[in-house]
């Protein structure tokens, strides 16, 4: 059975995939996005070409190659890179578990294909077994966001006897908002060891009380130093702490999401709080318009969540 060094857990960054402004792929700056997660973030695990790193928008091989350099950049400096490599065919799917094999990845994640959709729990294990018989050395991981796939197969069923049919699997990135499923997920494997990843940002310490081991998203590519801070409340048994921690992170992201908020966006903020470019989106996605950014930026500040030059101490919305 395939193990990884370690367990997969505490934060997990999706990591943005950088692009030139006449999208094409910016590979020359993913060195120094890792080094920023790590020493600015507190950063030091990766989930590569998934929603956020538009992993569906790009073509084979350039999934092929951003995986690459995030593994060869990450290499001792980052604990583990998790790649997706779910796509609607599944020859695409083994190729890139094969790849990812290949060049070094400490685990792969599948989302349900999501255009031709499985029905039922064993179809979607058959595709996702096949998909992880590609790469039998790696720890395989369940991308379950129904949201965004329509396959709306509860992954606490899912779960039930999973290993005996992918021997490899690990646990699951759960993007959802319904608690039930995610704490009967955590409730009916306690004795397997699974890496139960929560995936909703803003709902992060409810996930936790659940018995969370870990999460996945988009804003710890620039709020990971504050989500750690809640970690460590929460490991301390200081709950007070631990939500108004919460509550200053669902203050900004509830800003953005009233202005719209999105990959596009996740970009422009990341570009905004890094200093590192992150290009625009890859049609069909729109890139931020000005005003979002400006907003974005006066909202950061106005937390004091982040460290900008001139800000002044003493606001009555920062974040303690």
């Amino acid at each position: 059975m395939a193990s990884p060094k370690k367990k997969l857990q505490g934060l997990v960054a999706a990591t943005i995939t950088p692009m030139t402004e006449n999208g094409e792929i910016n590979f020359s700056v993913i060195g120094q996005y890792v080094d920023y997660l790590v020493k600015e973030q507190g950063v030091k695990n990766i989930f590569v070409n998934g929603t956020t790193g538009e992993g569906l928008s790009l073509s084979v091989s350039e999934r092929r190659q951003v995986a690459e350099e995030w593994v060869t950049q990450g290499r001792n400096k980052l604990d583990q890179v998790v790649i997706h490599v779910g796509a609607l065919s599944l020859k695409e799917s083994q190729e890139l578990a094969q790849h990812a094999a290949e060049i070094g990845a400490d685990g792969i994640a599948v989302i349900a294909p999501f255009f031709l959709k499985p029905w039922n729990k064993d179809v979607l294990i058959n595709f996702l077994k096949e998909v992880a018989a590609a790469a039998p050395a790696l720890p395989f991981y369940y991308y379950h966001i129904p949201a965004l796939t329509g396959v709306k197969i509860r992954a606490e069923e899912l779960l039930d006897g999973i290993q005996d049919k992918i021997p490899t699997f690990q646990g699951l990135k759960f993007s959802d908002t319904d608690l039930l499923d995610f704490g009967q997920c955590v409730d009916q494997n306690h004795q397997r060891q699974f890496a139960l990843l929560f995936g909703v940002d803003e709902q992060l310490l409810s996930g936790l009380v659940m018995g969370a081991t870990g999460a996945v998203g988009s804003t710890y590519n620039y709020l990971g130093k504050k989500t750690n801070q809640m970690l460590e409340a929460f490991e301390r048994k200081d709950f007070s702490s631990a939500l108004n921690y919460q509550f200053c992170i669902q203050r900004f992201i509830n800003f953005v999401v009233k202005l719209g908020f999105g990959v596009s966006q996740t970009k422009a903020i990341m570009t905004l709080v890094s200093g590192i470019p992150m290009g625009p989106p890859r049609l069909p996605l729109q890139k931020a318009t000005r005003e979002f950014t400006d907003n974005a930026e006066a909202k950061l500040k106005s937390l004091d969540i982040l460290s900008f030059p001139g800000v002044k101490d003493g606001n009555l919305e920062a974040c303690s």
